[in-house]
């Protein structure tokens, strides 16, 4: 059934961004519709013409879904908190926000805990796929009350990837369970964002794995004995059979096959928040976490958040040795 087709909207999407949107376009393909809003018209206006419902602001939006009400929010985190307590103004008793983003998830507890007290639920989703999640559909770790979540079980199986995504585990029998799908009722208001947040420090680790050990290669043609080593073409084997094959080195290797030197990319590397709160839980748990650490403190390093340790060393170096470092350029 195609979106010009769908039933009525009982779902409402703020936040059109390349998630949102396609999360949205996810969902009309298995019949759900949407009624949708974006601060950016032109985004609003684009799925419009692919069969959406569109609404000009927050209160059309509420306006135009039928009562309980279920409203998804998939916006920034700086602005997700402003943009749930503003939705919340034209909500009923009954009606529901989902928090979808990669929010903070003891910002999830005082967001439930404002809204219980106008009767509105709170659910928060721990959402991975990215960009490919059209197609291959998203991963989702959700937090909340038992009963709201099964109410929205069919929106979730909807987005989740499929059991045929990937082959059962051995030893697992009968029924598929629910993460088998790819989606899993976590636990209360929190915990789907706070599994997803350890999700993204544990990805921050393979991802510096993968960087690290190809630099290796990369420098090999230095060594002694030089080895002239095709980075692409190594990647290339290692999808297939490698213990380190994983969706990070297929997307690694179509990055190399598409440029094997990468020198269009920045060699600065952000970091949204994930990793810092996964750092900030291992220390209030005690747990020991050397490498997600490590590779939180790497993406640091590649904005030049060293450099005046760097420097402090450097003159350190010269005052009890004489070293002479080279001064920096510019």
């Amino acid at each position: 059934m195609s979106a010009t087709t769908q039933q009525a909207p009982h779902l409402g999407m703020v936040g059109l961004g390349k998630m949102g949107a396609n999360i949205v376009r996810r969902l009309a393909r298995h019949n759900i519709a949407t009624v949708v809003f974006d601060v950016n018209a032109e985004a609003v206006k684009t799925l419009v013409g692919e069969g959406l419902i569109g609404a000009s602001d927050l209160a059309d939006l509420a306006a135009k879904l039928p009562t309980p009400r279920t409203i998804w929010v998939m916006v920034p985190a700086s602005v997700t908190d402003s943009t749930i307590a503003d939705i919340a103004q034209y909500l009923s008793p009954g009606d529901t926000i989902i928090d979808g983003g990669n929010s903070y998830y003891r910002n999830d507890l005082v967001n439930a805990e404002k809204l219980k007290t106008m009767g509105i639920n709170f659910v928060d989703i721990g959402t991975s796929g990215g960009v490919w999640g059209l197609e291959r559909g998203y991963s989702l770790m959700i937090g909340g009350d038992k009963n709201i979540v099964d109410a929205l079980d069919p929106i979730f199986k909807a987005l989740a990837p499929g059991v045929e995504a990937a082959s059962r585990t051995p030893g697992r029998t009968g029924e598929p369970a629910q993460s088998e799908y790819g989606y899993l009722h976590c636990g209360p208001v929190g915990a789907g964002h706070f599994v997803k947040m350890v999700h993204n420090g544990i990805e921050y680790g393979m991802m510096a794995a993968f960087a690290e050990g190809l630099a290796i290669f990369e420098a090999a043609d230095e060594m002694t004995p030089a080895y002239d080593l095709d980075i692409p073409e190594i990647t290339e084997v290692w999808r297939r059979g490698g213990v380190v094959a994983s969706w990070l080195l297929d997307l690694t290797a179509q990055a190399l096959q598409e440029s094997s030197d990468l020198a269009e990319y920045s060699t600065e590397v952000s970091d949204s928040g994930e990793g810092r709160w996964t750092v900030q839980a291992a220390i209030e748990a005690g747990v020991p976490a050397h490498v997600l650490g490590a590779s939180l403190y790497s993406r640091f390093a590649s904005r030049d958040n060293d450099d005046y340790a760097n420097r402090v060393l450097s003159a350190m170096r010269f005052k009890f040795g004489g070293h002479n470092e080279r001064p920096k350029k510019g």
